[in-house]
């Protein structure tokens, strides 16, 4: 996906097993976190990051979703511990999560670890690519003072 780029239609499900589908985020900006692994030390210090930053996002009416291939019931264990006050989705098939940014194959050297690329998206009212970040590196953080400008802007 690329700026401009019209997000396709797909289907997540919620740490209550709650379809999501992206049809669901038009008519109000949206952001999408995507994160290698719940309970890793920089996916937790990304998703509290953005937690803590809510009240920015809440402001404009933008809807944060942090998204992994994690299975539904780990992130809702990772939600609850860390207090996490936005949805986190699971792409266990990780068919969105290619779509996006990507993923690391065989991550950590391990075989059959896959993981999604830590990437932000930010989407318009009409669910196109406002702006976008990919990390080919798992363990770099995102400039959250530049998500936060660029939601912003989608107000």
């Amino acid at each position: 996906m690329n700026i401009g780029d019209k997000v396709p239609d797909f289907e997540l499900v919620d740490t209550d097993l709650k379809p999501v589908k992206s049809s669901s985020m038009l008519g109000h900006p949206t952001v999408l976190a995507f994160f290698p692994g719940a309970f890793t030390s920089v996916c937790t210090k990304e998703m509290c990051t953005f937690r803590d930053a809510m009240a920015s996002f809440n402001r404009i009416k933008a809807q944060v979703y942090g998204i992994s291939v994690d299975q539904p019931f780990s992130l809702a264990q990772f939600k609850k511990e860390n207090n996490l006050n936005f949805p986190l989705l699971s792409d266990f098939t990780e068919s969105v999560s290619r779509a996006f940014g990507g993923v690391h194959e065989n991550a950590f050297n391990v075989k059959g670890l896959n993981v999604s690329k830590r990437a932000v998206f930010a989407l318009d009212k009409n669910g196109k690519v406002a702006y976008r970040w990919v990390s080919e590196n798992p363990g770099k953080e995102p400039d959250y003072k530049e998500i936060e400008e660029a939601v912003a802007k989608l107000g």
